[in-house]
């Protein structure tokens, strides 16, 4: 009889171990994790599939990094040519469109490069650059400094020279560039998911939106198990089912802050 209900616990137990080892690792951006949005459908998730979700947030760059080591299973970025060039080397399964918003420059109500009111981000820069304004970058590798790369290269401006003074790489997340800015009435190119959930605005305020070259698109891709034999691929692929389903497209419109939408769904697309 105790051998039996010794057999009963030992199994209890492994169905409990089991149930528990539903845990995946998503490397992602930091915005998916500041904006407060992870925050939003991780625990819809959970409660849909019975799978946690242990979160790396750091610039896309890295999330991607960490996917090419193996490392993560999932990774939810938004740099389409790093993520186009890690699914040609044959790290990632597939990629999926999952959801939109846009960049935005923000800085000194007082403007001092008179920004304000310009829908072409590439003027607004080479008006920031002739100013001489204070301006953060992220400097970290993300999707967010890549496009603020290429934005400066498409105004013209060669930034070596203005490293030392008015253009300043600090090398962390979209939240502390927003605080340095805040602190030092600074420019800042930030996402805007980031900027409506950021509380600490002080002078900052939203100076140039709405130029079609601040489209910024998430993707999201399983990393491949062929190359990670370690990679949880059928739970890693059901939370990207999820996400572009229709309800995990329905939570991410769902995300609000102060009744403001910060990331709009498109996987249908």
């Amino acid at each position: 009889m105790n051998r039996i209900v010794a057999i009963g616990a030992a199994l209890l137990w492994s169905t409990i171990a089991f149930a528990q080892d539903r845990t995946i690792t998503v490397a992602s951006t930091t915005s998916t994790e500041q904006s407060g949005l992870f925050g939003h459908l991780l625990p819809l998730f959970t409660k849909a599939e019975g799978i946690n979700v242990k979160v790396v947030a750091v610039g896309t760059g890295q999330a991607l990094d960490i996917g090419r080591r193996g490392d993560a299973d999932v990774v939810f970025v938004h740099d389409r040519p790093a993520e186009d060039k890690f699914m040609s080397e044959g790290e990632g399964v597939k990629r999926f469109d999952v959801m939109y918003n846009d960049f935005i420059i923000v800085g000194p109500k007082s403007d001092p490069a008179q920004i304000s009111g310009s829908k072409d981000v590439t003027d607004a820069l080479r008006r920031i650059a002739a100013a001489k304004a204070p301006f953060i970058s992220r400097g970290d590798k993300s999707g967010t400094h890549a496009a603020e790369l290429r934005l400066w290269k498409e105004a013209g401006v060669d930034l070596g020279a203005g490293k030392d003074s008015w253009y300043r790489e600090i090398g962390q997340g979209m939240g502390p560039a927003l605080n340095m800015a805040s602190s030092s009435n600074a420019y800042v190119l930030s996402d805007r998911g980031t900027w409506l959930s950021f509380k600490n605005r002080g002078e900052l305020a939203i100076l140039t939106e709405g130029d079609k070259r601040l489209f910024n698109q998430y993707g999201v891709m399983l990393v491949n198990p062929a190359k990670h034999s370690n990679v949880k691929a059928k739970d890693g692929q059901a939370f990207i089912d999820w996400l572009v389903s229709p309800k995990g497209q329905q939570a991410i419109a769902g995300y609000k802050v102060g009744g403001e939408q910060l990331f709009f769904p498109n996987a249908a697309n």
